[in-house]
């Protein structure tokens, strides 16, 4: 079994109704430097929206074609996949209300298609206002998705402000996992604009520890103990930080204390709360794959691709997980039992 916990799902409609695309580029907020804009169709080619943030620099690309139900299960059953999560790319920190509701509805027929093959979690909006929580509510129990997603931060407030207070008060009453999707650049981010792997490979993982650290250092697990979150780019790369951030008490005691070292009440939350998805295997590398399982435990880390932003790295992450050199019980960890648990059971019934 492999469950893919990281698949990229958007409206093939979106392409095809102009009206429905020129909605969707609306809600892109131009007031925060965010831009989105459908590149110059060229005849024979598929059209593609970009999203640029801060405008002029490319962070996203959603192309036609890519999120067709049977392309994605083609290219799982060659890649050896048996069950995909569907995530929305990158857009969760914008997108509206009614856009989202369409986006859900989506998700929820590819996923009754597939036959389970495809499994959805939730998009809304986190205001918390009565028509989020009516969406939430519809998702889970009308259209029996499997947890709820969001980004890492809306705006400048990332998800430990009180903002979001009511929206987590449904989700930890309800006792669900959100999945946190990195956004393309941290809140602060005028620094790693002008080269492009630092941008678009880095600023992911800058936002995603941020993330993490003010999740676990904030009290927001004492707030919302049953929630669990699963945060993507392997938590920004969490496990190079965790023992640096969360320092053993000293020998002998120190003149100035310049350290939290009362980190029991951290240390419950990583075990009960926190999980970590690769978004994607092999570009972290063998070595630091490695490292990651033996910080963080297999039981803690969930195997995701991206697809399709690199087919490669969901036709090639298996393969990549099971040349890792770790027991073969951490290797089925990864590949689907950490899912499996962490999204309430997701295997489907039938193969197609």
């Amino acid at each position: 079994m492999i469950i893919d916990a990281n698949v990229y799902w958007i409206p093939e409609a979106l392409f095809e109704d102009d009206q429905l695309m020129d909605e969707f580029l609306r809600c892109a907020p131009k007031g925060y430097d965010l831009n989105a804009y459908l590149k110059e169709v060229v005849e024979g080619e598929p059209k593609q929206v970009v999203i640029e943030k801060p405008m002029g620099f490319a962070n996203l690309n959603y192309m036609q074609g890519q999120y067709e139900m049977a392309i994605m299960l083609a290219d799982m059953d060659q890649a050896g996949i048996d069950v995909g999560i569907l995530k929305v790319p990158g857009c969760h920190e914008w997108l509206s209300l009614e856009l989202c509701r369409l986006f859900n509805d989506g998700m929820a027929e590819y996923e009754r298609q597939s036959r389970g093959r495809l499994k959805a979690l939730a998009v809304v909006p986190p205001w918390g206002t009565p028509a989020c929580l009516e969406e939430l509510d519809r998702c889970i129990n009308e259209l029996g998705m499997s947890g709820v997603q969001m980004s890492a931060h809306y705006g400048e407030k990332y998800l430990d402000d009180p903002m979001f207070e009511a929206h987590f008060d449904w989700i930890n009453n309800h006792g669900l996992t959100v999945y946190v999707h990195h956004t393309p650049l941290p809140v602060a981010y005028t620094s790693l604009l002008d080269y492009n792997n630092l941008r678009r490979s880095y600023g992911r993982c800058n936002d995603q520890m941020t993330a993490v650290g003010r999740e676990l250092f904030s009290g927001f697990f004492e707030r919302f103990s049953n929630i669990k979150l699963v945060h993507s780019m392997l938590g920004g790369g969490f496990f190079a930080y965790k023992n640096l951030l969360l320092p053993k008490r000293p020998p002998s005691k120190d003149a100035a204390a310049r350290f939290v070292v009362d980190n029991d009440a951290v240390l419950k939350y990583l075990e009960n709360n926190l999980y970590f998805e690769m978004s994607h295997a092999a570009p972290w590398g063998q070595a630091q794959m490695e490292c990651a399982v033996k910080v963080l435990g297999a039981d803690h880390i969930i195997f995701g691709s991206s697809y399709p932003v690199v087919k490669g790295w969901q036709s090639a992450g298996p393969d990549f997980v099971r040349n890792l050199a770790i027991t073969e019980e951490e290797k089925e960890l990864l590949l689907w039992q950490t899912a499996e648990k962490v999204y309430g059971g997701v295997v489907y019934a039938e193969k197609q």
